[in-house]
């Protein structure tokens, strides 16, 4: 495998784009899905299942797994790759939204951020050479800038204040990274919240600094759609053609396939996970509710034309059963289903795109799910 990282464009249709990242674990092709794997796992899947349904990457929680087992202990073990048993490529996130989501008491200052483990209540400080370090120790093939992340709605001085530290943080993180192993990549993040000034400034100010790549951050915090599509519209102009654009923590299909028609390339979301542990299913038809009573006696499958077999070979009741009884095999049959979806939504969409044929994919899939079969 190569050991550089590298991000080949291969073509576009309109503002969307398919292409191909290279890393030391692998190839990923773009657009690309990440399913989140919170604490070194996918919850509910094997590491070969995810595999199975297409995925070329995951993401690993740089703050969960700071707290347990610990970075350093997954280092000796081998980094996370071993330690998971997942041989192809992996991102970490900087430990900065979960640390503003779980944590119970937090200060943020110039140098770090403090905060309270919601596990046990020990007090951690993190640095933005800390996250990369806590990065570099677990070995991820692509690690992420510290930044703070701060919830929507708030006040323009706030976001400003929260934009301006991630900047300064990100120069820090750039430093620290300077020492990393070759082939292993850096993207810097860009905040702003949903200000459109505030957001140019940020890619402005990151673009010289030379990433591996480019996130946007500090979406999907509460705002709605249409917002978060005009702050896409807003960055991805600002950002080098040449290198992966990466919104985090994105989002529902329309959000994937509305997000990639504005030039993104890489997503990740505990969406398909989260939602399959509670019995609802992604499907071509759109999500369909398997707590529903009306799927008791049917003995349909979800999608008898899936390219994932366990769409094609279990029926509705039977998974309404699994659900409404709160049996295990329910949470891993539909969190698998949900990922494979989401795989093959973009598969469909790189297809398109290469075939100049993003726009027609785009208004099919949305009607298919818009007439439904619920």
């Amino acid at each position: 495998m190569s050991n550089a990282f590298t991000f080949h464009l291969i073509n576009t249709d309109g503002d969307a784009r398919c292409g191909e990242i290279t890393t030391p674990h692998g190839p990923i092709a773009t657009p690309a899905f990440m399913p989140v794997g919170t604490q070194a796992t996918v919850k509910a899947m094997r590491p070969e299942e995810v595999r199975a349904t297409g995925a070329d990457i995951l993401l690993g929680n740089t703050y969960h797994l700071m707290l347990r087992p610990g970075a350093e202990r997954v280092a000796a073990l081998g980094g996370l790759h071993r330690f998971m048993n997942w041989p192809h490529a992996i991102l970490t996130d900087s430990g900065g939204f979960q640390v503003m989501s779980l944590s119970q008491l937090r200060k943020i200052d110039e140098n770090a951020v403090t905060f309270r483990s919601h596990l046990d209540g020990a007090m951690y400080e993190l640095t933005p050479e800390r996250s990369i370090e806590i990065q570099q120790l677990l070995g991820a093939d692509i690690s992420m800038q510290l930044d703070e992340c701060i919830r929507l709605p708030a006040e323009r001085s706030e976001i400003e204040r929260a934009m301006r530290l991630s900047l300064r943080w990100a120069e820090r993180s750039k430093r620290a990274f300077e020492t990393a192993p070759k082939g292993r990549a850096l993207f810097g993040i860009v905040q702003g919240g949903d200000d459109n000034a505030l957001r140019i400034d940020s890619a402005r100010a990151l673009v010289p600094m030379d990433f591996h790549g480019y996130a946007i951050g500090g979406l999907a915090v509460g705002e709605p759609q249409h917002v978060m599509l005009e702050m896409i519209e807003t960055v991805a102009p600002e950002l080098p053609a040449d290198k992966p654009r990466y919104l985090m923590g994105v989002g529902t299909p329309d959000d994937l396939i509305e997000a990639v028609a504005r030039g993104i390339d890489m997503f990740d979301c505990v969406m398909p996970t989260r939602n399959g542990r509670h019995g609802l299913a992604f499907t071509r038809f759109g999500p369909i509710n398997l707590k529903n009573a009306r799927h008791a006696e049917d003995p349909r499958p979800l999608d008898a034309e899936s390219d994932y077999p366990a769409a094609r070979t279990y029926s509705r009741a039977y998974l309404h059963h699994l659900v409404k009884a709160n049996e295990t095999l329910g949470a891993m049959l539909l969190s698998a289903i949900n990922v494979a979806y989401y795989q093959s939504l973009m598969r469909g969409m790189r297809e398109a795109i290469a075939a100049r044929q993003f726009a027609d994919f785009r208004a099919r899939t949305k009607a298919q799910w818009a007439d439904g079969d619920r």
